[in-house]
């Protein structure tokens, strides 16, 4: 009976329970969208080391950057840049991740100072594509040197 009476007094919801969990996924979503833009936009030298984050962020730059290696050697077997530009472009990859991956400024680091630094397995690599660049009489192919740079770039950790 009071039920009954309430119900009378009070009338019926307004409105169905689904606009309730409707409203409450839409804040949650909300919410991990901001939460990933965040992520998103950290510098490389904030999310490395993190426990979570930063492996997903290790594994993403792998990708990107072996993707930018693929696309620069297609690039060069399909005639649109010399050897010495796709290696130029190559060397200039690998050492941006590098630096995105560790920290190390090797953008700006001679192949000796590499060699003694913390990135020093990537030395040779950086060497040959050097070679390659800067020697007309080299006969270093490009697809070999990018897949070289492409497993350095797959195994890093």
């Amino acid at each position: 009976m009071r039920d009954e009476l309430l119900r009378h007094v009070i009338g019926p919801t307004p409105y169905s329970s689904w606009w309730l969990w409707a409203a409450i996924l839409l804040l949650l979503f909300v919410i991990v969208w901001y939460g990933a833009v965040f992520v998103a936009t950290l510098p490389s030298d904030r999310l490395r080391g993190r426990p979570v984050v930063g492996a997903l962020h290790a594994r993403v730059l792998r990708r990107r950057y072996a993707g930018r290696i693929t696309r620069i050697t297609a690039d060069h077997e399909a005639g649109r840049t010399t050897a010495a530009d796709a290696c130029a472009e190559i060397s200039r990859t690998l050492r941006s991740f590098l630096h995105q991956a560790t920290g190390v400024r090797a953008q700006y680091m001679q192949i000796d100072a590499l060699a003694r630094s913390s990135v020093g397995a990537a030395a040779p690599v950086l060497a040959d594509l050097g070679e390659a660049r800067f020697n007309d009489a080299s006969a270093a192919d490009v697809a070999t040197l990018a897949g070289r740079a492409q497993e350095l770039v797959r195994t890093w950790t």
